[in-house]
């Protein structure tokens, strides 16, 4: 799929340990799939927040690489530089929402991948973005976004559409996207999910509402 695959993320090692320069070199590339989605009212912030907070995050590691040089590092160091205003604050916070973002558009395309579907409408991807928003975003958004994303879902792309698009508009066999879906998501998700067991196992994780 050349949006998704067009930079590899790096194995995630053993000690779970992600390197921020290669992380956010391959993060990167992913804005554009919000693009995909059409209804620029809803994507175009969650594109612009998530490319935001990578920019965030990049200028943070940008200030010292060597401190800053795993994901990791950023949490630790900035709980010690900002204390009690840890962890709403600076690339920690950044990478909060960052990890959101992407959290749902990787449920979104699982989804997809997996066949989930409403059989009467078999070529709506409604029901996957309903189910990507239900675990990525929707308890941290506030009754307005709630409500506008609700109505987003009406005015999303045909599957086809999304599936061609993500090709950059080539013709391709749905059955060739979805593999290349796999792919992207067998490198991403136990990256994503690493990101997520840090910030709870140092209790970095906030609920408020956006």
């Amino acid at each position: 799929m050349a949006l998704l695959l067009e930079h590899e993320f790096k194995p995630l090692p053993a000690d779970k340990q992600i390197e921020t320069l290669p992380f956010l070199e391959a993060v990167a590339h992913l804005p554009p799939f919000f693009d995909c989605l059409g209804t620029p009212i809803v994507y175009s912030p969650v594109k612009a927040d998530l490319a935001g907070n990578i920019k965030k995050i990049r200028a943070v590691y940008d200030s010292n690489p060597a401190k800053f040089k795993t994901l990791q590092n950023i949490l630790e160091v900035e709980k010690e530089m900002h204390g009690s205003a840890w962890p709403k604050t600076g690339a920690t916070l950044a990478l909060m929402w960052l990890k959101r973002g992407l959290k749902f558009m990787l449920v979104l395309l699982q989804s997809i991948s997996d066949g989930e579907r409403d059989e009467e409408h078999p070529n709506l991807i409604r029901v996957n973005a309903m189910k990507a928003y239900e675990i990525a975003l929707k308890k941290y958004h506030g009754w307005m976004l709630q409500k506008l994303f609700m109505g987003s879902v009406y005015a999303l792309p045909y599957k086809s559409d999304l599936l061609k698009a993500l090709e950059k508009g080539k013709e391709v066999k749905e059955e060739e996207t979805i593999e290349k879906i796999h792919q992207f998501l067998s490198r991403v998700t136990p990256i994503l999910d690493a990101i997520y067991e840090m910030y709870t196992k140092m209790n970095a994780e906030l609920s408020y509402k956006a």
